[in-house]
C-alpha cells in the first residue's frame, strides 16, 4: 500500500506505509508546515508499517517543532518501534 496523507486544518492523518519508497511523499507534506501552523497533530492509526526512514522523518519533524517554537502531537496505536524510539528519545 502507499503513503495516504489527508488533512483537515492542522490534523492529519497518516495511512499505508511509512518507508523508504514512500518518504518523498510524507517530505513534500510537510516541508513547510511549521509556516503554516503553531500547532500540528499526527493521527498514525491508519499506519500500516513504518522503518527506519519513516521514524527518522517522524523524529526530524520532531526536532523542527522544538527548533521553532511549535507544537508536535502525535497520537495513535503506532509501531512499536516508533514507541520505543520515542521513549528512548525522552530518557535521553
Amino acid at each position: 500500500m502507499v503513503l495516504q496523507i489527508s488533512n483537515h486544518n492542522n490534523f492529519f492523518k497518516i495511512k499505508g506505509v511509512l518507508n523508504k519508497d514512500t518518504i518523498h511523499i510524507f517530505h513534500h507534506e510537510f516541508k513547510y508546515v511549521f509556516d503554516k501552523f503553531n500547532s500540528l497533530i499526527l493521527s498514525l492509526e491508519s499506519l500500516e508499517s513504518i522503518d527506519r526512514y519513516g521514524v527518522n522523518a517522524l523524529a526530524k519533524l520532531q526536532n523542527e517543532s522544538l527548533s521553532k517554537g511549535k507544537n508536535l502531537s502525535i497520537i495513535g496505536s503506532g509501531n512499536s518501534s516508533l514507541y520505543n524510539h520515542f521513549k528512548s528519545e525522552t530518557a535521553a
